[in-house]
């Protein structure tokens, strides 16, 4: 069944990619980004079923315009796939104000804003499916990477609120985990903290880590078969890894968690007072 599908930052990276996916099959999709620039040879391909609209994700209002911009161009909403977004590298005391604010405007304000934005539309449809571009990184934190991990961790706990929330009006919400992948993450669209000297051999850690291995780096264009999958299910999972990496690191971190809750439950319990 045909479906409409509005992917935020779909110039590049998983947006792209997955846009790409969504009209070679068939769908319906609002192509959103910064800059349309990139989505050009889109509209011209798949004249008719793909709307290219520039958003930036952390103005609520131009999110509420094109959330109706698609609406009255396609009668109905399927999927909103919040994709937007991008990394600021570096330690905690690195990081500037200015990037810190930033980061969380686009990361965390602008997935909310546009999830506030779709959610009267889906309610008024009684279905939709909510895909947020979360990261294994907000279930699981990494030096270097603490700002960017504290934004998806924002994420995850509005969309685990949410899914509470909305699940009696048909509407479904999936936090998708992905480990590293080859897209531009790394690159252009990411922001490098001016470095501290006491830090360099954090730096040097974190450069030379397992997950930074060529091997350890997924390939984007294997992640669409699974996010076509994804939105065609009746009922989606609320989170789903994405490579090969992401499921064995978090079950080992969150066994070690575990077992330290365990060994202080019984202060944690006491501190209750009865």
């Amino acid at each position: 069944m045909k479906k409409t599908i509005i992917i935020t930052g779909a110039s590049r990276g998983f947006g792209r990619i997955w846009a790409e996916a969504f009209l070679k099959r068939g769908d319906n999709v609002v192509a959103t980004s910064r800059n349309i620039d990139n989505l050009q040879d889109l509209t011209h391909q798949y004249e008719g079923s793909v709307l290219a609209l520039q958003l930036d994700v952390t103005s609520k209002e131009n999110c509420i315009a094109v959330v109706n911009t698609a609406k009255q161009k396609f009668g109905t909403i399927d999927v909103l796939i919040n994709n937007a977004g991008y990394c600021v590298f570096g330690t905690i005391e690195e990081n500037t104000e200015k990037e810190a604010k930033e980061l969380f405007d686009a990361n965390v304000f602008g997935t909310l804003w546009m999830t506030q934005a779709i959610l009267p539309v889906f309610r008024a449809q009684d279905k939709g499916h909510i895909v947020q571009l979360s990261s294994v990184l907000g279930i699981n934190a990494l030096p270097t990477m603490g700002l960017y991990s504290a934004t998806k961790f924002a994420v995850e706990g509005l969309s685990e609120a949410l899914q509470a929330e909305v699940k009696g009006f048909g509407i479904h919400v999936t936090m998708i985990e992905p480990n590293s992948f080859k897209t531009d993450f790394f690159g252009s669209s990411a922001i490098k903290s001016k470095p501290l000297d006491a830090y360099v051999k954090v730096h040097s850690d974190f450069i030379s880590g397992d997950g930074l291995k060529p091997e350890n780096i997924g390939d984007p264009v294997a992640t669409v078969d699974t996010i076509l999958d994804l939105v065609d299910k009746d009922n989606p999972p609320l989170r789903l890894f994405l490579g090969k990496l992401a499921y064995p690191w978090t079950q080992y971190t969150y066994g070690e968690k575990l077992a330290l809750w365990e060994e202080w439950k019984d202060v944690s319990t006491k501190s209750h007072g009865y």
